[in-house]
């Protein structure tokens, strides 16, 4: 039962004038791949992301293959993966196909009969997905989309090749009517239209001889327009998740690069990204779901993370020409291709980065750019005075070092020293909840309720500073390592057996971003964590039942940067709470907009807070009297919302530890 492609009206020169048409269209598209692919190299900084083949090779099946992050999303998930999924069946059949007709015979019996069931059923599959996109793309229309007409031609050229694949078997079956063509059942249907209008053999010919010069047309139209269509990200995607970072911990961020006379590289120009970052520019498939996700952009702010990346793209694809013959830019990247308010309105929650089916790394790009923008002084009078005060003081609201510990004096008996006396567990307090007034009550129970566990634990008084976490993110990286310096020094002389904080962001900061020698291998917890060693265990125990209905949020630095999802949810249940998830829960979670910053700035122009968004979003879960939260940030922006909301006589904002200190 092979193939025949002598048969049909085909001439006998046919193939090899076919495989010379294919193979110089092929060569023809790898060629503008390849000279497209090397001014990534030539225009951006040097990037290692080769190493560990065989993890990279997992991150493609995962990802690419197996569409991982595609799938995320339920309808264009599954509508990609019907096209993707599709599309490399009918290559690898048309790859056997050539092999049984031309050089091997592998497709006999069962096998054959199988392989044309399989390749008949992936057209109903192809045209369900093309549909889906059809109908998205031009009646839905969701306004994350990029309109383009580049999309309408590729899905054009593939549902021709595939509809002319179909319509070239149904001519071949036609003419032969082979005992096995119920195997083929849309071949053999559409066939039977051929055979119903009494068409003869030589009309089924040149039928076929006219589908199929067309389908080779509309292969060849297909390879030659891959570098300039929407199907490029087809190849960019593969290199971009294969050249993911590994072992870089999503909480870590990068140093400022130096070049050969020890002077920073800053991310003003082109030319000072990385290759990788360039690549990831021309990786975007303009989805949008990094948009759909973005805080600052449901408020209303000037930062769209897809119009961010396409930005870099337009720039790279303007300016590499003057960048390859060592000639100014035109424009520099930062303030004219991306303006400064869009990087200034990231709350760096990695939520884009999390959604992004292609695996873009959006924050380290902002974050690159943020630096520049600190190196010139562009930024905002608040967020100047923060920087300085935590140069000077080493925390952000510009109190004396010794007032720090203020929060501590009705606690009894009083709390340890940890730079003094050795302790079980190093409490890293942190600066909203040493001094915000609206957190410190919170703080203090907490200090109790460790108390009443009977937990060894100290603080390090005058000697704690801020951690640096978005210090380091706003593009402070000189005043990130003066604090690092004066936390490590003070860190290394303790004794201690673990560190906790109540605050996620300095739990990032400790646990991802110091030296490892000053850990020296010891855990850095969330206070939630502890608290549910304790409880599980038996130290803890919590004696009353508090039957409130409850929802709970994610802290993006707990939950998306660190995995931290069950053991808050685990408190909530020991204290009798019944919790409603949101719709927007764990990774998912929407930013308070506290991060990257933002709660040291001005808030600028939205249309709603995204604290208030998540405000009304449990309102609208019904029945929920409390929203519980578990970081210092959160207790302030979240209980300033449900006033500005008017919500205050429906929703209660409480901290984690006050339903724990209550069912005590």
């Amino acid at each position: 039962m092979p193939e025949r492609p002598e048969f049909w009206g085909l001439p006998t020169w046919a193939p090899a004038v076919l495989y010379t048409v294919l193979g110089l269209s092929a060569v023809f598209m790898v060629v503008r791949l390849v000279l497209a692919a090397r001014l990534w190299w030539k225009v951006g900084r040097p990037l290692a992301r080769w190493d560990q083949p065989l993890r990279r090779l997992g991150l493609l099946l995962k990802f690419y293959f197996g569409q991982g992050k595609v799938l995320l999303q339920p309808y264009p998930g599954l509508m990609h993966l019907a096209i993707f999924s599709s599309m490399v069946v009918f290559f690898i059949g048309t790859a056997l196909a050539t092999i049984n007709s031309h050089f091997v015979t592998i497709l006999t019996g069962g096998v054959y009969l199988a392989y044309k069931l399989v390749l008949d059923l992936f057209i109903l599959v192809f045209f369900v997905g093309a549909g889906m996109a059809a109908y998205r793309r031009y009646v839905k229309r969701p306004d994350r989309l990029t309109r383009s007409s580049r999309f309408g031609v590729t899905l054009g050229l593939l549902s021709a090749i595939v509809l002319l694949g179909w319509v070239i078997e149904s001519f071949r079956l036609a003419i032969d009517r082979p005992a096995w063509a119920a195997w083929s059942p849309l071949g053999w249907g559409l066939a039977q239209l051929w055979i119903a209008t009494g068409m003869s053999v030589a009309a089924l010919n040149s039928a076929h001889l006219a589908a199929y010069a067309l389908h080779i047309g509309a292969i060849v139209a297909l390879f030659v327009t891959v570098p300039t269509s929407t199907l490029l990200h087809v190849v960019t995607t593969a290199f971009n998740i294969y050249s993911a970072k590994l072992d870089r911990p999503t909480g870590q961020l990068t140093k400022v690069p130096e070049n050969a006379k020890g002077e920073y590289i800053y991310a003003n120009q082109v030319k000072n990204l990385t290759w990788k970052q360039l690549l990831e520019s021309d990786t975007c498939t303009e989805c949008g779901r990094c948009q759909d996700v973005c805080p600052a952009y449901i408020a209303g702010r000037p930062l769209s993370p897809k119009q961010l990346i396409l930005g870099i793209r337009e720039a790279f694809h303007a300016e590499q020409a003057a960048i390859l013959k060592d000639q100014p830019e035109t424009k520099p990247l930062v303030g004219s291709w991306i303006p400064d308010e869009m990087l200034w309105s990231c709350t760096t929650c990695e939520a884009c980065v999390r959604e992004c089916p292609v695996m873009i790394e959006h924050l380290d790009a902002i974050v690159d750019m943020r630096r520049y923008l600190v190196s010139e002084s562009r930024v905002d009078d608040m967020l100047q005075e923060v920087l300085a005060n935590l140069g000077r003081y080493g925390n952000s609201f510009g109190q004396s070092e010794r007032a720090r510990s203020k929060w501590t004096l009705p606690v009894q008996p009083k709390l340890k020293d940890a730079r003094k006396e050795e302790v079980d567990v190093l409490w890293f307090v942190g600066d909203y909840a040493s001094f915000n007034p609206t957190v410190t009550d919170a703080t203090r129970l907490t200090a109790e309720v460790f108390q009443k566990a009977g937990l060894n634990f100290g603080i390090l008084y005058e000697g704690e500073r801020n951690a640096g976490n978005d210090v380091r993110r706003v593009g402070e990286e000189g005043l990130f390592e003066i604090l690092v310096e004066k936390n490590s020094a003070v860190l290394s002389k303790a004794l201690f057996k673990s560190i906790v904080t109540t605050d996620p962001h300095t739990l990032n900061a400790l646990k991802n971003e110091y030296p490892q020698d000053v850990l020296n291998g010891r855990p850095v917890l969330h206070y939630s964590e502890l608290l549910w060693q304790l409880i599980n265990s038996g130290q803890l125990k919590l004696n009353k039942r508090l039957g409130y209905r409850v929802t709970y949020h994610d802290p993006c630095y707990l939950g998306r940067y660190n995995q931290v999802f069950d053991a808050p949810r685990q408190i909530i249940a020991a204290t009798g709470c019944e919790l409603v998830e949101m719709p927007r829960c764990r990774a998912r979670s929407l930013c308070c907009n506290a991060g990257g910053g933002q709660i040291w700035m001005k808030e600028g122009e939205m249309r709603e807070r995204p604290s208030e968004n998540r405000i009304r979003e449990a309102v609208g879960l019904g029945g929920v009297s409390t929203f519980v939260v578990a970081c210092p940030k959160d207790l302030t922006m979240y209980r300033d919302a449900v006033k500005t909301t008017q919500q205050e006589s429906r929703m209660a904002v409480k901290d984690l530890i006050e339903l724990v200190y209550e069912a005590l």
